[in-house]
């Protein structure tokens, strides 16, 4: 990369990384060491008991294996459950509007099994049976793109029109706000680098976002990702982060591109976050008084 064709200029989207929920997970984390000492033990990634939920069966067995297992499902995927379990108990049937095989999906679809139907595009929409009765409800993961989900609820609706959803949108107002914060950082820069894990839904919907709007975007996990070539003739790189990658990974990429002779560093400020949850209980009740 020459010094004609290298960047000049980075952008640094605001909000991004992590959210409420993953803070709170790993603060579990920190906090059961502190209190018990290693090991702690994580399910699959750093999400306890997954911040993306997990389905009744999992608690069940770590109950049978008389393990002590601290739940630390992000609240708002907990309500995306509860409402699951109160749509199946009515009677309705239930179209979850999400991603095969993602965790959360696993996990929601785990709660009333015989209830949810998996609808993953608006082509879905128009493959689904007829249903038994008109009693009808959508549900969605917490971690989609905001417009591509409109455009299926809006198809459910012109295919079912007794369909009924949740009181209040199921897309977690992490996602909504990473995605409106891309989308104007977007207008600003010729190259979008979301740094997230590719098993990532709310990453990798980052990434479409930026590219629906025309402009370049790439997921990476750290700076030994950025390929050369994406570089040329680039004049502002813009960056962002998936709702669980931590800050330290951002300041990594920002010292590469320092390296390499950009000066430039700016926020891209569209939206300050203030949203705070507490620990699980089994973590609260387990600190010292003060």
């Amino acid at each position: 990369m020459s010094e004609a064709t290298r960047p000049r200029r980075l952008l640094l989207a605001r909000p991004r990384g992590y959210c409420a929920g993953v803070e709170r997970a790993v603060e579990t984390v920190e906090q059961m060491l502190v209190l018990h000492g290693p090991p702690i033990y994580v399910r699959k990634q750093i999400v306890v008991l997954s911040a993306h939920g997990v389905a009744p069966e999992v608690h069940r067995n770590a109950a049978l294996r008389r393990l002590r297992a601290i739940d630390a499902t992000c609240p708002l995927v907990t309500k995306v459950h509860n409402e699951a379990k109160r749509f199946a108990g009515q009677g309705l049937t239930i179209f979850l509007i999400g991603h095969a095989g993602h965790e959360e999906v696993v996990g929601t679809m785990g709660e009333a099994p015989d209830a949810i139907v998996l609808v993953q595009t608006v082509e879905d929409v128009a493959l689904l049976p007829e249903p038994r009765s008109e009693q009808l409800a959508y549900l969605t993961q917490t971690t989609l793109s905001v417009d591509e989900t409109t455009d299926i609820i809006a198809a459910l609706k012109a295919r079912f029109p007794t369909v009924v959803g949740p009181p209040k949108d199921d897309i977690c107002y992490a996602t909504t706000n990473r995605q409106a914060a891309v989308k104007s950082l977007a207008r600003e820069v010729d190259l979008v680098l979301v740094i997230g894990s590719a098993n990532s839904s709310n990453s990798q919907r980052l990434v479409d976002v930026t590219r629906d709007l025309g402009v370049q975007a790439h997921l990476i996990d750290d700076e030994s990702q950025i390929l050369g070539s994406w570089l040329e003739g680039v004049e502002t790189v813009g960056i962002t982060s998936g709702a669980s990658a931590p800050e330290w990974l951002v300041e990594r990429v920002v010292d590469w591109f320092r390296e390499r002779g950009v000066e430039e560093v700016a926020e891209h400020h569209l939206i300050e976050e203030n949203v705070h949850f507490a620990l699980p209980r089994g973590v609260r009740e387990a600190q010292p008084t003060r």
